[in-house]
């Protein structure tokens, strides 16, 4: 039993490991990002009190059903017939039930449905681009964390150059082959190396810290794993930036939303005329009461002909279920309302809303402006970004050449430790450049392919 209870905790506690370092794709940052992300959290529940609003305006061509009771109590005394002081506490209930229906307020109740249903697209929108400005980051922070990995095993490599050049070092300064001082200098060397793996493991700690900030997770025990980065060309997807902006300026939502702002400021539009229009209303309801002095039995007289006396009074009992049967009442009616003036508050709530409708044009265009001013720049940025990547690969090759040859003219004892250094520090830094320039432009292809309307990551 006890060895059965060993095997299971063993067996858990590799499964939470195994789930602790399970490395993150890029597909498993943007997911979680848009699932996660109180920014998104928050604008989807505006698209909820969309849904409320849509309510709310159908509910506007429904009739209103309203109940009303009161209990009162009045105190005091009056003169009666006969001059003397009667005290008259009244104890007393109303009850009614109302109904009322607006058969026309020119057509702002229609309006206000649509209108509803057009705040509810534009929050969806305003959803989308929140997530495009998320898996925009997302990727270009998963590409600055594979960029740091790429240049912390680059200075690792560098590393066991040196560690392997002073090896052979210390074996020919000991036979006289060598200088000491050419040890020394690699050593220096060394030294300078191994700042440089803190250096870029530092970097490396800072690009995941930013991932788990923006995926709103502990960056401790954070691993993303290694992919392979395939260079697009951006010459051979687009022929120029024009042909991206023209597909992007009907697909894009920011283009979608303003031109739903528009639609809006219209329903403002109509909404406000909608006052200038005479308005019908028709009404229905019943009411009844109960009355009840205090100290007294609920009674009320009546005539009650005897022979001789024709107008006998009895007094009957006329309690609370008496008084609301006989006191029961109906209306119904129609209330027509035209307006005449209003100090001018119609005409100027018309007027603003004409002003914003203007105002909503305006920022169509200034979106539509935006995005062809990112689209040309990332298309300007991609190329330069593209240019960079091929000059800065003739430029590895070129520097691998000459390092390769300065390393045999070091070895054959031609060439000096300083100058070898010389050459091999243009060399790690040709690499750096390269790796620097590939991720730049992979995140510069990858959004204009975005903008183009391909996902950054597959479905």
């Amino acid at each position: 039993m006890i060895k059965l209870k060993t095997l299971l905790v063993f067996t858990f506690l590799i499964a939470i490991s195994a789930q602790a370092q399970t490395a993150w794709t890029l597909k498993d940052c943007v997911n979680y990002a848009i699932e996660n992300n109180i920014s998104i959290k928050e604008v989807a529940l505006d698209t909820l009190i969309s849904i409320e609003n849509i309510r709310s305006a159908k509910g506007n061509f429904l009739p209103t059903v309203n109940a009303t009771g009161s209990q009162n109590y009045n105190f005091g005394s009056s003169i009666g017939q006969k001059g003397i002081r009667i005290s008259r506490d009244i104890r007393g209930n109303d009850f009614g039930l109302n109904v009322g229906l607006n058969l026309f307020n020119g057509f702002q109740n229609s309006n206000l449905k649509k209108q509803a249903f057009t705040g509810l697209e534009s929050n969806k929108l305003q959803l989308d681009i929140l997530k495009n400005d998320i898996m925009v980051m997302v990727a270009n922070n998963y590409l600055t964390i594979l960029f740091n990995k790429e240049n912390l095993k680059i200075a690792e490599q560098q590393k066991e150059i040196t560690e392997k050049q002073i090896e052979q070092l210390k074996e020919l300064v000991q036979s006289g082959v060598k200088a000491k001082s050419e040890l020394l200098n690699s050593e220096a060397q060394l030294a300078s190396d191994k700042e440089g793996i803190v250096n870029a493991q530092n970097n490396l700690d800072i690009a995941v810290l930013n991932m788990a900030q923006l995926l709103q997770i502990s960056h401790k025990g954070l691993e993303f794993d290694d992919v392979s980065v395939e260079l697009p060309s951006v010459e051979l997807m687009y022929n120029d930036s024009d042909e991206i902006f023209g597909k992007a300026v009907v697909d894009r939502p920011e283009i979608k939303r303003a031109e739903l702002l528009i639609e809006n400021s219209d329903y403002n539009i109509k909404i406000a005329k909608g006052a200038y229009y005479p308005s019908l209303r028709i009404g229905a309801g019943l009411g009844t009461a109960y009355e009840h002095t205090q100290g007294k039995e609920d009674q009320r007289p009546i005539k009650d002909p005897i022979p001789g006396d024709p107008n006998n009074i009895v007094w009957i009992p006329n309690g609370f279920d008496k008084q609301l049967s006989d006191n029961m009442g109906y209306y119904m009616g129609l209330n027509l309302n035209v307006p005449i003036f209003n100090g001018n508050r119609t005409k100027a709530s018309v007027n603003k809303a004409k002003v914003n409708s203007l105002k909503a044009e305006y920022r169509l265009e200034k979106e539509k402006q935006d995005l062809r001013a990112n689209i040309e720049t990332a298309y300007t940025d991609a190329k330069a970004a593209l240019n960079q990547y091929l000059a800065s690969e003739a430029s590895v090759e070129a520097q691998k050449l000459a390092f390769e040859n300065a390393q045999n003219s070091y070895d054959l004892g031609v060439m000096n430790s300083f100058d070898f250094e010389q050459v091999r520090s243009r060399y790690v830094n040709a690499q750096t450049t390269l790796v620097r320039s590939k991720y730049n432009f992979v995140f510069k292809s990858k959004l204009l392919e975005f903008y183009f309307g391909i996902p950054i990551v597959a479905e």
